[in-house]
């Protein structure tokens, strides 16, 4: 007998050692018993060749018919796909044929039985997939999932979604040799990587704003993950919606995400045993090893557990750079026929050595920066060899469901993470066009402490022709930042060149704030949130109206870092509604649109500003988006428009300013998925078109943003060698249009390109499966200012050769 919680899933695979191996495919009984017409007509299928498990499990997908399976049973069984026109038992009985397998029937889908065995494989009780039990499916060729978290609104299929959302699976992240987050989120064209305010953490640009780390969710809980550089070793999907999403996750705790907003899915155990161990290189002495061990145990394999351990250190492919990384993370669940528990714990350090800074201009009326001076050398470094950044981050997470009936579950989540910082910063402010310019000290140890909870119901229901999902949802997060520096003044900055950089001595401090061992309260954070949501579907659910509200409350208070007085205190509580339409024409067809609008804390302004302690109120955005989705089972394709109003700020003559309104105008494509047999791509363009608004005096009014460039362009393919089984190539272009340094658009930064490749062998000796990687970025070794985000300058990645093994075992 199929479990309950089985019975209530469409999809349901099993991920095993950074693969799709799907498990088993269960759709409800009803659907099941009244259909059996449309299982009997025949359907256009394509499906590439591959291991018969995956194969099986596509075809049932696609059928939409309720399979379930162990995939240990057809072991290394190989299938040539299927192309052509079957229904659904003549494709079963084709892709079976010669495998010593046959279908069965049962009363609530299909399994599998050797042949000459008159009954089903009894699969037992066991719900678990890489996420929990939840639906696991991506397109042909594993690199997108087909389903998402999306906040209050849970896990979604992206097709019936008003919004734009994609989700990186870690098939994506191994393939690549994604190391940090920001490696994953540059498959979008949507987004773009900048470094933050004098240090390294990585912001990304979504949609023409910014969304810091601070600001990502980890399986839905705001301020747990660690705050400026994520790795990816224990991470199974990265989930990327674009827009504001006040409504959809609540205030961030930063500030940022209004052009979207960033969820990370951890790693969980597999019915299959995990036992994998990487080694990497980058070519240039940093390397690495990787182990991910995971095994479920108990009666059914209700209980789970994932461990996930790296080590990484060595000079990078930057002249004299130096970084270490360190994870260890624990995933533990259990999963019962109504009750699902898991547990997610986690420590990251990262140690940055005379880490390449960004680049700031100066903008004052004496000022001989008429023009951005070119880009040095891809390779070199223009930091002093006393600075560094280490980041240290402990966090933890539980969360809890339970089906309180067939259509109703409750969910309560919570977390916590402490932060620890520290570095000495020294970052160039160029004078002249040849280069020259003055470096300051800035030494900024850091501690902060989160507390975050969240619960919530979601339902279903149905009154007359009309279904409803509900989703009724609370949230908090408490958070407290302590914070001290030292550093030097302006006349006492040191002299330097940008293209013909001097070691200098590190200079005294001369001013001084807090205590640097003990830092001082500088900044306390409460936001509380309640959101409530129906999503109405009409005509078989054809059409899908979403409407919902959620009430936020932010209280933010605020400390000088020198004297200790609080500085600013406010508490204000703002409404943000939600509407969105999805309406389905046709099988592969559906267009949507949404009103949603983001919230945030006010702008915090850089440590370099002048003003650096100084709160800025709540800030306001709202966005309008309106697209069209094709669906073709094995690929997809999307286009989409929008326009963002968001109230501006930068910084400039070293004050942080909030001045105006930014407008952004977007057009957006997007190709994915495996459109040929053994082709798969990741590609899209972006066309981007912002106008500043309401500035102080009409000043720049006109004038677009600052760090926006006009497009964006990713062509991004994976081909199969033909003849070479588990032989792969890879190539993927990223071009970038012009930026304005400046809000008066009198300084920019031009158009570039940079061109990745790899390969990939997969194989099996004696039993055991490896696979070998290699990829090489920026393969011109192209020299470029990557980003003008926030005023400043960002350089971009020089060449970077990454190689790997994994053993699988």
């Amino acid at each position: 007998m199929v479990p309950r919680p089985l019975l209530r899933l469409t999809v349901f695979p099993l991920k095993a050692l950074s693969l799709a191996v799907p498990l088993a495919l269960f759709a409800p009984a009803a659907l099941f018993a009244a259909e059996p017409a449309s299982q009997a007509a025949t359907r256009h299928y394509q499906i590439a060749p591959g291991p018969l498990s995956q194969v099986l499990a596509q075809f049932a997908v696609s059928a939409g018919v309720p399979l379930a399976f162990d995939p240990a049973l057809l072991g290394q069984r190989q299938s040539n796909g299927l192309q052509g026109d079957f229904s659904v038992q003549d494709g079963f009985a084709r892709l079976l044929e010669g495998s010593g397998f046959t279908l069965v029937s049962g009363d609530n889908g299909y399994t599998l039985a050797p042949l000459g065995s008159d009954g089903a494989l009894q699969l037992g009780a066991t719900t678990v997939s890489a996420l929990g039990g939840e639906a696991d499916d991506s397109y042909a060729g594993g690199q997108l999932a087909r389903s998402a978290q999306v906040g209050v609104l849970g896990r979604q299929q992206l097709k019936d979604l008003p919004f734009s959302v994609s989700a990186f699976t870690a098939k994506t992240i191994a393939d690549q040799q994604a190391q940090t987050v920001g490696d994953v989120l540059l498959n979008d064209a949507s987004v773009r990587q900048s470094s933050g305010f004098g240090n390294f953490s990585q912001v990304f640009m979504i949609r023409g704003l910014p969304l810091n780390g601070d600001d990502i969710s980890y399986n839905g809980l705001y301020g747990v993950l660690p705050r400026q550089i994520i790795a990816t070793e224990a991470l199974e999907r990265v989930e990327l919606f674009k827009g504001p999403n006040a409504f959809v996750n609540g205030v961030t705790p930063g500030g940022s995400g209004i052009g979207g907003g960033v969820n990370l899915q951890p790693k969980r155990a597999g019915d299959t045993p995990t036992r994998s161990i990487t080694l990497d290189s980058n070519g240039s002495g940093r390397t690495g090893g990787h182990i991910d061990l995971g095994q479920r145990f108990g009666e059914d394999n209700r209980f789970g557990a994932r461990l996930n351990l790296l080590q990484r250190e060595g000079d990078t492919a930057i002249d004299d750079e130096n970084q270490r990384s360190t994870l260890a993370t624990l995933g533990l669940d259990y999963q019962g026929e109504r009750l699902r528990l898991s547990a997610d714990l986690g420590y990251q350090k990262q140690l940055i050595n005379q880490g390449r800074p960004v680049v700031y201009l100066d903008t004052t009326a004496t000022s001989q920066v008429t023009q951005v001076p070119h880009a040095p050398s891809a390779r070199d470094n223009y930091a002093q060899d006393w600075s560094y950044s280490q980041l240290e981050d402990t966090f933890g997470m539980a969360r809890a469901e339970y089906d309180l009936s067939d259509n109703w579950s409750a969910y309560v989540a919570g977390g916590a993470k402490h932060t620890r910082e520290n570095g000495v910063y020294s970052s160039l402010t160029l004078t002249d066009l040849a280069g020259n310019g003055r470096g300051g000290m800035l030494y900024t140890p850091h501690d902060e402490d989160n507390k975050t909870l969240m619960t919530g119901l979601n339902g279903q229901l149905q009154t007359g022709p009309v279904s409803h999902q509900l989703n009724l949802g609370l949230a908090g997060m408490w958070g407290e930042q302590r914070s001290a520096f030292e550093t030097i003044a302006s006349s006492g900055r040191i002299f330097n060149n940008l293209y013909d950089p001097v070691q200098r001595p590190r200079p005294p401090a001369t001013s001084f704030a807090s205590d640097i061992h003990d830092p001082r309260i500088v900044g306390k954070n409460q936001l509380k949130s309640a959101a409530v949501s129906d999503t109405l579907g009409f005509l078989d659910d054809r059409v899908l109206l979403t409407l919902g509200v959620r009430r936020q409350s932010i209280r933010v208070d605020g400390w000088n870092t020198s004297s200790g007085i609080r500085t600013s205190s406010y508490d204000e509580s703002i409404t943000t509604p939600v509407y969105g339409l999805v309406i389905k024409p046709w099988e592969h067809v559906s267009f949507y649109a949404n009103r949603i609008e983001g919230l945030a804390k006010g702008p915090t302004p850089p440590t370099t500003a002048i003003n650096r302690d100084e709160s800025f109120a709540p800030v306001r955005s709202k966005q309008v988006e309106a697209g069209v989705r094709l669906d073709m089972d094995s690929y997809g394709a999307s286009l989409g428009l929008y326009r963002i109003e968001q109230p501006s700020s930068y910084t400039e003559n070293g004050v942080f300013r909030v001045d105006g309104q930014q407008v952004n105008k977007g057009v957006e494509l997007n190709l994915y998925g495996e459109p040929l047999d053994g082709l798969r791509l990741l590609s899209g363009a972006t066309l981007i078109k912002t106008e500043l608004q309401g500035s102080s005096g009409g000043t720049n009014d006109g004038n677009r943003a600052v760090g926006v460039p006009r497009f964006q362009i990713n062509l991004g393919a994976d081909w199969d060698v033909p003849g070479i089984q588990g032989a792969a190539l890879s190539a993927r272009m990223l071009r970038t249009g012009a930026q304005y340094v400046n809000a008066s658009n009198t300084l920019s930064i031009p158009a570039w390109n940079r061109f990745d490749l790899g390969a990939r062998y997969a194989f099996t000796l004696e039993e055991k499966d490896i696979t070998l990687r290699a990829n090489l970025e920026n393969v011109a070794n192209k020299a470029y200012w990557a980003s003008a985000n926030g005023g400043y300058l960002t350089q971009g990645t020089p060449r970077t050769l990454k190689v790997s093994a994994t053993l699988d075992f």
